[in-house]
């Protein structure tokens, strides 16, 4: 009956309308003059939109399925457009629903209905509008809207304009008008000025489009439009040209935004830095800033570091502090308010509208905290990436300049550390560089609202918050402590890893894996151990701080009690608010001085680094080109690589190298060759004496090095392609051939250290590359010894005496053959020059000469023929036909190193982009890192304690509101003592939920890290080498090093977070519902565009992440290589090409970063004004309900839980988006739990005697082998016998598959077809240490580790000190080791780089003498000892090995002349197997020609040796 009066009501006042409608056109009153008329009036121009609307929408349907536009412009300021008209629905939604509540509480009438119809109209014709242009105008190609629409902006803003007239007008007559009435009609307006703008810029673009159509043009064609398209590299970030609207709502992120949601995001999909954002820029200012204050002296401190850094970033850092002060302000406003407001509910009104009042003063303060808070939030991690990027370049530059000694106190590993671990965390700090003073500015601002409050108490509240800071200092110390033993046991892991993972096919041929992996568990395990007491001790501190705001509101409320101060529960509720900000401060306080400790730590690691000694500048005086005619010279030079030491490494040193001159340098293994070259390049620390250089240099060192990269690229090394020139090299290092055969020429990449070349073909890149470079004094450090006797002919012909002829070159070599050629010979022994002159003159005057001679002679004596007509070394062209003749495939050679051509296609290259996942983190990544401790049965324990902590806060805050009057007139519920009891309980129960749900947290976090580095470890140490070989080893470091810090420190507290955030959430909307249920007619919505925008964003950010932690193994990678090639890096002079070169791939890096941060930052915005719309309509609620509907005090502890939800709504989607962005780190570890293995290290069913092989005879059958399916065969049907205790040498040319056959022995390639028996049994049917550990190889590369002699010569530990002595002198290394300190304990760097590449090779011969297999193969094992050395090594076999099978690769045919068979292969297949004697005897066997080679060009070098 109520609701047909009130319709009948309704009715009768339309009719009233129309009545004055006809009176005013007879000429009676002024009825549109009032507003409420008007209401009518514009509701029903609405409706006749709604069906504008509709009409053009069937228009168009029909029209576009007629005709297809070619154009794909977008309309001008459509976004705009289509936000502005969905806005304008949505607030006239938001009026609607609160007319309705107001008349619900007030009553209804004729006007409130009218009102109620004409805003429903709006809303529903402009969310029409807003679909129609969805719908039909996204990519439609239209050049303008409708006309019919264009006219109805311009009707509307007229006819608004008139309403805001008629407002005014109405409101000076009557001094009374709605509100609402003035908030829509200016509103209105507004709008219509915005489209009628957009109306009259589309008619200008189109009049410009119209001019300038034809010019562009040029002609009408048929096709569509031409259009240019920018990537990522070419354009740089819109945020350094933003307006100040796209800058406060991160506009200026939505293309790229955008452009994820559409496709995965690459590289070239994300712009370039600005350039203040960038490594070029912010390096500059660190590193000016830091010499300024260091001086001459070099000396940084953590202090100095700490300074020069804050510098660098000064700008973001003071901006930040100005948001983060404004932030803080204005998150202090609610509380302030909220006694105020608990007032008003209760009846007590200062004046009118106060309501409206107070709401709008909690609406502006949330915005502006809204605001601040986000642009705080970027600008630091702004200045953190540009501190990130600045310590990198520094920490690179400084590696560049190291000295010898200080590079041998830290390894690679280490100094990678520095850069993936200790830089990350010093760029993270920057999150917390304001925490210290803004604590202390929030618990200003409590007092101040506390004492407000409640007077006196508030001393109470800083005596407790002091007290609750000062129990941070003992927590600091102890967290400092083991942070920094966590990090020193990181170091150690990371720097034996680095080491394992560039050895890796020397540990897989010995069957050392295993042991190796061993050694790392170990170090792991001691990790481990300070990881549990660190995380244990912070979980310790999260119980301290999340107790401390209850303990410091039990303080103050108990205070109270004990002064008499009544409380009241609006003065409670504003002290309980109060709390719950400082809450927040002190929460992060843990972990603002854990990552303080962290930063402190990682600082003075950092600042020790850039600390240790460089290079001494002034080793070398460097002169221009023509300045002088000397090339090079020493004066009274002294030089150790340890300068400590009491003995030089040279001694003594006299020379002067004039410009043209050919210098060669010959001595016995260890007497200073290849450091004497060094401290031409400046390498080795000068202790006395003058070293000058005229002229540019190139230097070709003994290892060879190359980068990962083309083999263009290798060779070019910085300098523009000159093709007459760059031909000229290539055929002058026999590359034509190999460049022929590769399947992308010189374009093919390379592998991680040259993985898929031949030790001979990185050697002629290497000299391919110096000649490149037309310097003018050429470095040549034994560049021959791993080339075949043949190619080491021809190089030495084409490029020493041909191209080189007019240039100054100074060579080491173990060929003596190469000595007559030199203008003047330098004889080495024990660091110091003890015969110069040219070589027949030097032979006889001397006994170290003759001593390296007559052991050539004598290894010559075993050939059993002379051949005449010799030919002098300066005459080698006749060579060179045969040398261009030279086969080398590149299958074969590619399949010696193991090449894992797991990719698509015969062309694929072998080293590819790193994979990344693509599209949405897998719900089965989640579960299997939560199922990974204790198969996940902690996790719901963990959910149990946190939503019991939840539910014990809300009731101590509802008890705290409940039992405390609303004033002091009223009595209150409870007595003071029961109050503070009960609220107590509370407090101890929140803090043994605290207490539980971080214990259970950190120790599945550490079983789970635990789980996946041991799993990774394992699938990573039982790879087959091909992955090795396809995989750099930046890539595997970034894994182990990053990804696994991550799951060890971080992701288990952003998952436990994450799950804890939602329990916050529920449990604030559940308070907020228990007052004001209409609050879900907006929270629904909201919630649902809450999803809807991390959905769209999410994809973004997704690939970001995931192109974050791709793009960082580059910068690795780039930082290894650099390391380990840093002398050939220096000599050529190239490091300003490098640091560039590492700026670029930072930046790289940084990239993706930084535009993360902004997408995050866009996304909480958005959530940020969508949660703020949802507090302020629930304030609007409690104002507009009759008052005694609800408690006030009950009202107001959903207002204090109500300040906080939009900061727990976006930092619920933070943590969602964080989460998923660092789930990608176990993700990249559960891709390397899936890496195919290689077969069963032992098959215990089918295991060899303890005593096999007893012969050693090795039964090759129709053998074949590839390398992956889709490849050639590299061995085409080996079959031959290697009979027991018998010498067998292995010949052929570089690719002739000579190594390919000992992999394929060792199983490192398994056959494709075909058997291998040893001792009659298949070694495809047994285990892989079997068969590995049974057999013993000397690599062509000799490999030591860091450690000590003993742990060298014996890893396993299976033999005693007296058995290695033993070893030792057989291999000619017993005095050396007894002349140094620590004897069989003295240290080994990294790498055995304080041994010479000869010692280090003696060392190898040493394992194998200790093991003493009954098999034994050498892979160009003498290549890099002198021919005495030689000779004295084929002698120790020869005794000690006299019953084994023993296999022999050689380019010395001297070396396998001796043997008792010898297989010639020749591109895969068996082309001689005979005696040496039977095939000497045939002159036409290809054997018998290089063995004549080798002989005419030795003999040429010494037909006057038989008078010694």
């Amino acid at each position: 009956m109520d609701k047909f009066q009130r319709k009948l009501s309704f009715l009768k006042g339309l009719s009233m309308f129309v009545s004055e409608f006809a009176l005013l056109n007879n000429g009676g009153g002024n009825v549109l003059l009032n507003p409420i008329v008007l209401r009518f009036f514009t509701g029903s121009l609405h409706l006749v939109l709604l069906l504008i609307v509709f009409i053009l929408w069937v228009f168009k349907t029909i029209r576009k399925r007629q005709i297809q536009s070619v154009r794909q412009t977008k309309l001008l300021c459509y976004k705009p457009t289509l936000f502005f008209c969905f806005g304008f629905s949505l607030f006239n939604f938001v009026l609607c629903l609160l007319n309705h509540f107001y008349s619900c509480s007030h009553g209804w009438s004729d006007e409130k209905i009218l009102t109620l119809l004409d805003l429903g109209a709006k809303t529903l014709a402009w969310l029409g509008l807003s679909v129609f242009l969805r719908s039909q105008f996204f990519n439609s190609g239209e050049p303008k809207y409708p006309i019919v629409l264009r006219l109805w902006w311009g009707i509307f803003l007229v006819v608004s304009c008139y309403c805001l007239a008629i407002d005014f007008v109405y409101y000076q007559k009557h001094q009374n008008l709605l509100t609402l009435y003035w908030v829509n009609d200016i509103v209105s307006t507004v709008m219509g000025l915005f489209f009628c703008c957009v109306e009259i810029l589309c008619k200008k673009v189109d009049e410009d489009n119209l001019l300038q159509e034809p010019l562009l043009n040029g002609s009408v064609t048929s096709g569509g439009e031409s259009e240019i398209t920018f990537t990522g590299d070419e354009i740089v970030t819109p945020y350094a040209n933003a307006s100040i609207f796209s800058i406060l709502s991160f506009s200026w992120m939505s293309p790229l935004i955008s452009a994820g949601n559409k496709k995965a995001l690459n590289l070239e999909d994300v712009p370039q830095l600005a350039l203040f954002d960038s490594v070029r820029g912010t390096f500059l200012i660190l590193n000016n800033k830091l010499e300024s204050d260091t001086g001459r002296n070099n000396r940084v401190t953590a202090l100095i570091l700490a300074k020069g850094l804050i510098f660098t970033i000064r700008k973001e850092i003071a901006l930040s502090a100005v948001y983060a002060l404004a932030n803080t302000l204005a998150s202090y406003v609610g509380p302030y308010l909220i006694d105020t407001l608990v007032q008003y509910l209760t009846g007590h009104q200062d004046f009118r509208n106060e309501g409206y009042l107070l709401v709008s003063a909690f609406f502006i303060s949330k915005l502006v905290e809204c605001l601040t808070q986000r642009h705080w939030y970027f600008k630091v991690q702004q200045a953190g990436f540009r501190a990130r990027g600045a310590l990198i370049a520094k920490i690179y530059n400084k590696s560049l300049t190291l000295s010898s000694q200080s590079k041998q106190g830290h390894s690679t590993g280490e100094i990678i550390n520095f850069m993936s671990v200790d830089a990350e965390r010093i760029g993270d700090f920057e999150w917390y560089i304001h925490e210290p003073w803004i604590v202390l500015v929030q618990v200003g601002l409590a007092l101040v609202i506390l004492y407000k409050n409640l007077g006196l108490a508030s001393l109470a509240t800083l005596v407790a918050t002091v007290l609750v800071m000062l129990a941070n200092v003992p927590l600091g110390s102890v967290e400092e402590k083991f942070q920094d033993k966590l990090m020193g046991s990181k170091d150690r892991r990371m720097k034996a890893t680095s080491e394992v993972l560039k050895n890796m096919r020397i540990l897989k041929l010995q069957a050392w894996e295993m042991k190796f992996l061993s050694k790392i568990l170990e170090l792991r395990e001691n990790e481990i151990g300070w990881l549990r007491k660190y995380v244990y001790t912070k979980a310790m501190s999260t119980l301290v701080f999340w107790s401390a705001p209850t303990f410091v509101s039990v303080v103050t409320f108990g205070a109270c009690l004990l002064m008499g101060i009544p409380l009241e529960s609006g003065k409670i509720l504003s002290a309980l608010a109060t709390f719950r900000i400082l809450q927040e401060s002190i929460y992060n306080l843990p972990d603002t001085i854990s990552m303080l400790v962290q930063t402190k730590v990682s600082l003075d690691r950092i600042a020790s680094f850039l600390s240790l000694e460089d290079m001494q500048p002034d080793v070398i005086e460097k002169l221009p080109m023509g300045s002088s005619n000397i090339a090079v010279e020493i004066i009274d030079g002294n030089f150790a690589w340890d300068a400590s030491s009491p003995s030089s490494t040279l001694k003594d040193i006299n020379l002067r190298v004039f410009h043209g001159m050919r210098i060669a340098i010959s001595g016995a293994v260890g007497s200073g060759k290849s450091s004497l070259l060094s401290c031409i390049l400046g390498e080795i620390p000068k202790i006395s004496g003058n070293v000058r250089l005229c002229g540019t240099k190139a230097y070709v060192a003994q290892s060879p090095w190359i980068q990962s990269g083309k083999i263009e690229e290798n060779i070019l090394f910085g300098r523009e392609m000159d093709r007459q020139r760059y031909d000229r090299v290539i055929e002058a290092c026999s590359l034509r051939k190999d460049l022929e055969l590769l399947p992308f020429g010189d374009q093919t990449v390379i592998g991680e250290r040259g993985i898929n070349l031949s030790g001979g073909q990185k050697q002629r890149i290497q000299i391919a590359r110096a000649l490149y470079q037309e310097a003018d004094i050429y470095l040549f450090d034994d560049p021959f010894s791993a080339v075949d006797a043949h190619t080491g002919t021809h190089l030495f012909n084409e490029c020493i005496l041909r191209i080189l002829d007019s240039k100054t070159v100074i060579y080491v070599t173990h060929q003596t053959e190469f000595l007559p050629a030199a203008h003047l010979i330098l004889v080495m022994k024990d660091g110091r020059i003890t015969q110069a002159g040219k070589y027949h003159d030097i032979l006889k005057s001397g006994t170290d000469f003759m001593h390296l001679i007559g052991a050539h002679k004598e290894a010559l004596s075993a050939l059993s023929f002379t051949e005449a007509g010799a030919v002098t070394v300066g005459e080698g062209n006749n060579f060179s036909g045969n040398a261009k003749n030279v086969l080398l495939k590149k299958e074969s050679r590619d399949a010696q190193n193991g090449e894992a051509n797991n990719i698509m296609g015969t062309k694929g290259q072998l080293v590819e982009v790193e994979e990344r996942e693509k599209g949405g983190v897998g719900l089965s990544v989640y579960r299997k890192y939560i199922m990974t401790a204790y198969g996940g049965i902690l996790v719901p324990f963990i959910l149990l304690a946190q939503i019991l902590f939840q539910l014990l806060q809300i009731g101590s805050n509802y008890w705290m509101a409940w039992a405390t009057p609303t004033s002091k007139d009223v009595p209150p519920p409870v007595g003071g003592s029961t109050l503070i009891i009960v609220y107590v309980a509370f407090a101890i129960g929140c803090s043994f939920c605290t207490l539980a749900r971080a214990l259970l947290l950190v120790t599945a976090g550490c079983k789970s890290a635990m789980i996946l580095f041991e799993k990774m470890h394992q699938c990573i140490f039982r790879a087959p080498m091909s992955f090795f070989d396809a995989t750099p080893s930046g890539r595997i470091l970034n894994r182990i090093s990053t990804d696994q810090s991550a799951v060890d420190l971080d992701i288990p507290f952003q998952v436990g977070t994450f799950a804890f955030s939602i329990v916050q959430l529920l449990g604030i909307i559940g308070v907020m519902s228990q007052v004001a249920w209409q609050v879900f007619i907006i929270f629904i919505p909201v919630i649902a565009i809450c999803v809807w925008l991390q959905r769209y964003y999410i994809p973004s950010a997704r690939e970001m992440s995931r192109l974050s932690g791709v793009c960082k193994a580059p910068v690795i990678q780039h930082f290894a290589e650099t390391l380990s090639g840093s002398s050939t890096i220096k000599g050529f002079d190239q490091e300003s090409r490098f640091r560039d070169m590492s700026m670029k791939l930072i930046d790289g890096y940084l990239r993706p970063k930084f535009h993360n941060a902004g997408a995050m930052e866009w996304l909480c915005f958005r959530l940020d004004i969508l949660s703020l719309i949802t507090f302020a309509f629930s304030l609007v609620i409690l104002i507009s309900i009759p008052k005694g509907t609800i408690d006030p005090s009950v009202a107001g502890l959903a207002v204090t839980y109500g300040l906080n939800l939009n900061t727990l709504q976006s930092w619920f989607v933070w943590n969602l988006c964080l989460m998923e962005n660092m789930i990608i780190s176990v993700e990249r570890i559960l891709q390397y739990t899936c890496i195919p293995t290689e077969p069963s290290l032992v098959i215990e069913s089918n295991r060899p005697t303890s005593h096999w092989p007893t012969h050693g005879e090795v039964n090759i059958r129709d053998l074949q082998v590839r390398y992956a399916p889709h490849l050639p065969l590299v061995l085409r049907g080996l079959t031959c016998t290697f009979f027991g205790g018998k010498k067998t040498g292995i010949v052929g040319r570089t690719g002739s598959g000579k190594s390919t056959l000992i992999q394929t022995l060792f199983r490192i390639v398994e056959p494709a077809g075909g058997q291998v028996l040893i001792d009659g049994i298949n070694i495809s049917s047994i285990g892989l240490h079997d068969l590995r550990s049974r057999l013993s190889i000397i690599p062509q590369d000799p490999t030591m580790f860091e450690g000590t002699v003993r742990s060298n010569m014996d890893p396993l530990e299976e033999y005693t000190d007296k058995q290695i002595w033993e070893a030792l002198d057989k291999c000619q290394l017993g005095d050396e080791v007894r002349e140094k300190e620590g004897k069989l304990d003295s240290t080994v760097s990294e790498n055995g780089d304080n041994w010479s590449v000869g010692q280090r090779q003696l060392v190898c011969l040493g394992r194998v003498l200790l093991k003493k297999s009954k098999v034994l193969v050498l892979d160009e094992a003498t290549a890099s000892v002198d021919t005495a050395t030689d000779y004295l090594i084929q002698q120790t076999l020869r005794q000690h090995f006299s019953d084994s099978t023993v296999i022999t690769i050689a380019h010395r045919i001297t070396s396998v002349l001796d043997s008792d068979t010898v297989l010639l292969l020749d591109h895969g297949l068996i082309k001689e197997y005979d005696s040496p004697e039977k095939l000497l005897e045939d002159k036409s066997s290809s054997f018998s020609k290089l063995v004549a080679e080798y002989s005419r060009r030795s003999s040429s070098s010494y037909g006057n040796v038989t008078n010694i």
